[in-house]
């Protein structure tokens, strides 16, 4: 049984100058090759259902999944709640046996950010829960533009809501296909500057992938979420088996050839942020 928390994974990471990886799971087939992929390279592993996940697949349902991918392995898995855009939210997932919540109030105001990811965190605490808050808005690659976190916001939030992890908004955006993202140095230094918590970058996908070795090497953040490049990896493998067989229809044999070449992209990005 290898169950763990945001806290236990992201703790040594920040000490020992590497980061983890949060896959964004849709479905079994890739969350079974983010699990094998972990296995293969020794590495701990943040599975994350985010709302996209949830609005096709329930949460008692995901946290079942999780666990019994995070209790069939032997390096630790983190079952993690993705952009809780409520209190009760993630208190179900909490319920669901999800091992850390994040609770997305970066569209609030910072008082009332404080004030809604304090009350997850007070919840998360008693079960024994992670919990991960994000301050600034990263936003979306042809959508909602980003607001850039401010590092002194950034060090009140910190305090107040007694996190064990932070998102930051420095560059970094949600779905991005290139990877063309610019970390804003600067503002990340003067972050750090301001608290030593673990910070986390959404929309890590965006971000080159040398950048990020290097910032899991000599910054504070220790976690990268992935999302895109995996899709694109399933989706360009789910393409070629369709056309390999135009006639099949057993979604079964499908969708079992979409494991190996997700696991393959999984195991490049874990062990890059190791490295």
């Amino acid at each position: 049984m290898a169950i763990a928390t945001l806290k236990d994974v992201l703790q040594p990471a920040l000490k020992d100058g590497y980061a983890v990886a949060g896959l964004v799971v849709l479905g079994w087939e890739d969350a079974m090759a983010y699990a094998q992929a972990a296995e293969a390279q020794q590495c701990p592993l943040i599975l994350q259902a985010g709302p996209g996940c949830r609005a096709h697949t329930p949460l008692p349902i995901l946290g079942k999944m999780f666990r019994y991918l995070a209790e069939s392995a032997s390096v630790p898995v983190v079952c993690h709640l993705d952009h809780g855009n409520h209190i009760d939210e993630c208190h179900e997932a909490i319920d669901s046996g999800f091992t850390s919540v994040m609770y997305d109030g970066s569209r609030l105001s910072l008082a009332e950010n404080i004030a809604n990811t304090s009350a997850v965190v007070k919840i998360a605490q008693a079960a024994g829960v992670s919990t991960e808050g994000e301050i600034g808005f990263v936003g979306y690659a042809a959508g909602e533009a980003s607001a850039g976190t401010d590092p002194e916001e950034a060090g009140i939030f910190a305090t107040e809501t007694d996190l064990d992890a932070m998102a930051i908004s420095v560059g970094n955006v949600h779905l991005q296909q290139e990877k063309a993202a610019e970390i804003d140095r600067e503002a990340l230094a003067a972050i750090e500057a301001k608290t030593s918590i673990p910070l986390v970058i959404h929309g890590g996908s965006g971000v080159p992938a040398d950048v990020r070795r290097e910032l899991a090497k000599t910054s504070n953040i220790c976690k990268f979420n992935i999302g895109t490049e995996l899709r694109m990896a399933f989706g360009e493998a789910l393409r070629t088996s369709v056309a390999s067989t135009p006639e099949r229809f057993d979604r079964l044999a499908i969708l079992k050839e979409t494991i190996s070449p997700v696991q393959a992209t999984a195991e490049q990005v874990l062990q890059n942020l190791r490295t």
